[in-house]
């Protein structure tokens, strides 16, 4: 029974392989069901976010069971079949699994170094699983050594100094391009976390004018009461997509929220004035072929890795601190798994021991209720305690003497109080 860590992100794999076995909300619970009929699983969870899908699991076999599940998750069996994701996967055991673990919930393992936003991910990704009903003790514990190991990180090093996000960098890419946001309409659609990060940031930046658009049109008005936008169903959008200099998209949709057609009529309309769009989305929410068009300038979550740069250099003596703290935390978590690996023979022998107290003293009781002296009772009672408590490891021992066993012997002799001394033994030392 081992521990597992295997998956893809955005360093193994672009957006396009990334998107296919990306799970919304509505298709973990089932994915995590799939994963657990698996007959050599017996623990699972699932990370799934815009830069990475991981497996994390107690499993009986080398981990192939999970590969291959994950390999096979794409709808799509169309694609060329040299872009199998077996070429793409990365695979951790045990201590190094929980080592990809601790960096990932610490963001030395995220496209932008030390990104908050992941802790919350790795937790959700641990309620789900706890919710699924596929999360055992043996996996939430290393969780829960991830979530020690990242607040430790954040609160002993600069590692979580000036937070810094995708939207944060998408907003600055803006700012750098010909569409500043303090001179443009903007166009938000989705209504999660990423855009609300972009909406703080937009606001910050002194946007001009801010549409949000969402499936859930309550949702599109909160968000827009607190920044100062305009909330329009998402039904509504190509009514209203000409007027967006700027559109930033990050929304759970399997399909394209925008398409060819849809961004080809925005620009006719808008007299093909320039479009600066921001797909934030994994699966991607707008069309690969929109990059097609004239005067559309299209980027994806992997386009963001040149304005990283500065960030990684930044933080790079913080992230050295930390990773110092995530090998302190391993050896924790690698010795605590092994002294739980070798209590099993403990708790086997102190459930025997359990056993015969409980029957020794059950037969005791019965003599006492049928008349025999309490002296003769408790003298049998403590006689029969120590025969049966003794027997197996004295044959054990009786045994490994035969066999030349003498480490089992010594190990016994450790166990064991001091034997008595003897006045002979007591006049051959010298008096100290």
């Amino acid at each position: 029974m081992s521990l597992f860590a295997l998956g893809i992100n955005h360093q193994t794999a672009p957006v396009a392989l990334r998107e296919r076995v990306a799970f919304g909300g509505d298709a973990l619970p089932a994915a995590l069901a799939q994963l657990r009929a698996l007959p050599v699983v017996r623990e699972v969870a699932l990370l799934s976010t815009c830069n990475r899908t991981e497996l994390y699991a107690i499993a009986d076999d080398d981990g192939s069971a999970l590969a291959d599940w994950l390999a096979t998750r794409p709808a799509d069996a169309t694609l060329d079949p040299a872009q199998s994701l077996h070429a793409y996967l990365y695979r951790h055991r045990d201590e190094a699994a929980a080592r990809h673990l601790f960096r990932v919930a610490t963001g030395l393992d995220s496209l932008v170094l030390g990104e908050p936003q992941i802790l919350g991910q790795v937790k959700q990704a641990w309620a789900s699983a706890r919710s699924a009903g596929t999360l055992g003790s043996e996996l939430d514990r290393v969780f829960q050594h991830a979530f020690v190991t990242a607040k430790r990180a954040r609160s002993e090093t600069r590692i979580g100094n000036s937070p810094v996000s995708v939207a944060s960098l998408a907003v600055r890419l803006a700012q750098e391009s010909f569409a500043r946001p303090s001179d443009s309409a903007v166009l938000l659609v989705g209504a999660g976390e990423t855009i609300e990060l972009a909406a703080r940031h937009l606001a910050q930046a002194n946007v001009k004018r801010l549409l949000i658009a969402n499936r859930t049109y309550p949702h599109a008005q909160e968000l827009a009461a607190r920044h100062g936008g305009i909330a329009l169903p998402l039904d509504e959008l190509d009514r209203h997509l000409f007027l967006a200099d700027i559109v930033f998209s990050a929304t759970a949709s399997r399909e394209p929220v925008l398409t060819r057609p849809q961004v080809a009529a925005a620009l006719q309309a808008r007299r093909h004035r320039p479009m600066l769009l921001m797909d934030l989305a994994v699966p991607r929410d707008i069309a690969a072929d929109v990059a097609e068009l004239r005067d559309v300038f299209l980027y994806t979550v992997d386009d963001l890795e040149r304005t990283l740069d500065d960030n990684r250099r930044g933080r790079r003596e913080a992230a050295n601190d930390a990773e110092t703290i995530i090998d302190l935390q391993v050896a924790r978590y690698a010795e605590a798994r092994t002294a739980r690996g070798r209590s099993a023979p403990l708790k086997r022998l102190r459930a025997h021991g359990d056993a015969v107290r409980a029957e020794s003293l059950e037969k005791a009781r019965q003599q006492l209720a049928a008349g025999q002296p309490p002296e003769a009772v408790l003298e049998l009672l403590a006689h029969t305690l120590t025969n049966r408590l003794l027997h197996l490891p004295t044959a054990a021992l009786r045994e490994a003497a035969l066999r030349g066993g003498d480490d089992f012997a010594s190990g016994i002799e450790r166990l064991l109080p001091p034997a008595p001394t003897t006045e002979d033994d007591d006049a051959a030392d010298p008096a100290p």
